[in-house]
């Protein structure tokens, strides 16, 4: 027969766990102001490389969303702000292509030559992205970055690769936040809650 917890060990673990969850609304408030704030920023500086963070690809093709982020990621290029662009994203549920390579093979086309491109493909979403550019960068001498994606995105990715020692300017996409107000709140919520995971995932 199981032993009943007595009143004041039951007090006690009531009052953790309601402390728990004020201090996690708190961090997740304050995190998502700082992703909306994050959000509003152009850091147009040279740097070292452009990495812009994958999307969905179908069949060999970037979706809207990532060809939106791969053109952005062009133009910043063709301002001359990097010499060299690193596109990431592994394979999905397709095992033919990656990410990473089909953003590669668009800048081609677009014109970039392949000498001033990096394909990322191994990782799997954007915290293992993060660490494989670290490698790259460390690598190739590289220590700034202008990093590319949705508006939202680009607060949790400059954490990232500052945790991998890399001077980062956000340039996220304009036009990328949801239209409706709900959207918007359950995105910012989702950025939040996953930068969160990360904190408590991270090594020491």
């Amino acid at each position: 027969m199981m032993k009943a917890i007595d009143r004041p060990r039951l007090g006690w673990l009531l009052w953790i766990l309601a402390a728990a969850g004020v201090a996690v609304t708190l961090f997740l408030f304050i995190t998502s102001l700082r992703i909306v704030h994050e959000a509003g920023k152009e850091e147009l500086h040279p740097a070292d490389t452009i990495v812009v963070f994958g999307a969905a690809e179908y069949a060999g093709h970037p979706s809207p969303v990532w060809r939106a982020r791969l053109d952005r990621a062009y133009d910043l290029y063709s301002q001359k702000l990097a010499p060299v662009v690193i596109t990431t994203g592994g394979a999905a549920s397709d095992p033919t292509f990656s990410e990473g390579g089909v953003g590669r093979d668009y800048l081609i086309h677009r014109g970039i030559p392949e000498r001033n491109l990096i394909a990322e493909t191994l990782g799997s979403d954007t915290a293992q992205s993060a660490e494989r550019v670290g490698v790259i960068m460390r690598t190739n001498h590289m220590r700034r970055c202008l990093a590319v994606s949705d508006e939202y995105h680009v607060f949790r990715i400059r954490q990232l690769l500052e945790h991998e020692g890399i001077e980062v300017y956000v340039a996220p996409r304009s036009g990328s936040r949801p239209r409706s107000r709900l959207q918007r709140m359950l995105a910012v919520l989702r950025e939040a809650m996953s930068y969160l995971v990360w904190k408590l995932n991270i090594p020491g």
